[in-house]
């Protein structure tokens, strides 16, 4: 059921996941529900906003020139045991 059109975020992999809850503005969830819907059109596959917020902010995070150079210069050296 592709529309033709590749979306910026792919198919969604499988994952394990933690719970997290979080507030956003009406009009955004309404955004997430249309983005929600058209990735279930290209991909054939049901997705809802809660599915798709995880994999999006990995894929904002991993774009981040800002956060990487910050990650990589303040990187905390594991505990040790």
């Amino acid at each position: 059921m592709s529309t033709g059109k590749k979306l910026r975020l792919g198919p969604l992999p499988k994952l394990e996941s933690t719970k997290l809850t979080f507030a956003c503005p009406a009009s955004l969830k309404a955004d997430l529900d249309r983005y929600a819907a058209l990735h279930a059109q290209t991909y054939g596959e049901a997705v809802d906003a809660a599915m798709l917020i995880p994999h999006m902010l990995e894929a904002f995070m991993a774009r981040d020139r800002g956060f990487k150079k910050g990650t990589t210069a303040k990187a905390v050296p594991p505990k040790q045991s």
